[in-house]
């Protein structure tokens, strides 16, 4: 274990995270694959291994701040990416059964090698856009947490993820700083979704000190049939709250 790792480690041990010699081999491997990956096809803009392990590996873990991932027992991750937060939770909570799903194939590609050479038999990469596999009956209403992390705003979040969530189970948008204005763009979204926000925890990152928010959402019922809408739509046409007509003749 070198200074990166153990600082990595102490990092994470506040969220009541141990992590053990065969997960640490596990992080460095991800690495590896990362930056090999990454010369070939564009996974991230972010090579550097302790800038990898801090804003990467560490920030995914802040998860662990909103949710009690031992009590949990499937996540889908939506619009996964590198693998951030889910190849980081299924490495630190191997019992859970962790879906993954990207819409571009490379990645998917990418992330089945990253699963099979950490030997993450409870990850499953699923090639799909998000709105395509909510419509299916093993996705849909089926997770006990749904996350995603610097894909849309929550407006267009709500509708990507919400369809996915179990009903009393949670969605956590992970975002940046500001996060004011797209916590109240999302509120007509999340209603029509059938979700209630429940907590905004802000932390940030321990070196770099940048901001970063958890929006936990809960599932009040199952999705509204509607929901979500065809692939695009959500994207093109958030669910915003109409904008009334003053002083219409």
């Amino acid at each position: 274990m070198d200074h990166i790792q153990r600082n990595f480690a102490e990092q994470v041990a506040p969220f009541g995270i141990q992590l053990t010699e065969h997960q640490l081999e596990q992080f460095e491997t991800y690495y590896s694959l990362l930056v090999e990956w990454n010369e070939k096809m564009n996974l991230t803009g972010i090579t550097e291994r302790e800038a990898v392990y801090e804003k990467h590996f560490y920030d995914s873990l802040t998860l662990t701040g909103a949710v009690q991932f031992h009590k949990q027992h499937s996540l889908a991750d939506i619009g996964s990416g590198a693998g951030f937060p889910s190849i980081p939770l299924a490495i630190v909570f191997p019992h859970m059964q962790v879906t993954i799903i990207d819409a571009l194939a490379k990645r998917i590609k990418f992330l089945e090698e990253v699963t099979s050479r950490l030997g993450l038999n409870g990850v499953l990469c699923l090639h799909s856009r998000a709105e395509d596999a909510a419509r299916k009956e093993e996705h849909r209403d089926h997770y006990d947490i749904v996350t995603a992390r610097a894909v849309a705003r929550l407006a267009v979040l709500n509708e990507f993820c919400l369809p996915f969530v179990r009903p009393s189970g949670l969605f956590v948008a992970m975002k940046g700083t500001d996060i004011s204005e797209e916590l109240e763009e999302g509120r007509y979204s999340l209603t029509k979704l059938n979700g209630r926000l429940i907590d905004v925890k802000q932390l940030s990152l321990p070196t770099e000190g940048a901001d970063r928010h958890l929006v936990v959402c809960e599932k009040k019922g199952a999705t509204p049939a509607i929901y979500p809408r065809k692939s695009g739509l959500p994207l093109k046409s958030p669910l915003i709250k109409p904008i009334a007509n003053i002083g219409k003749r």
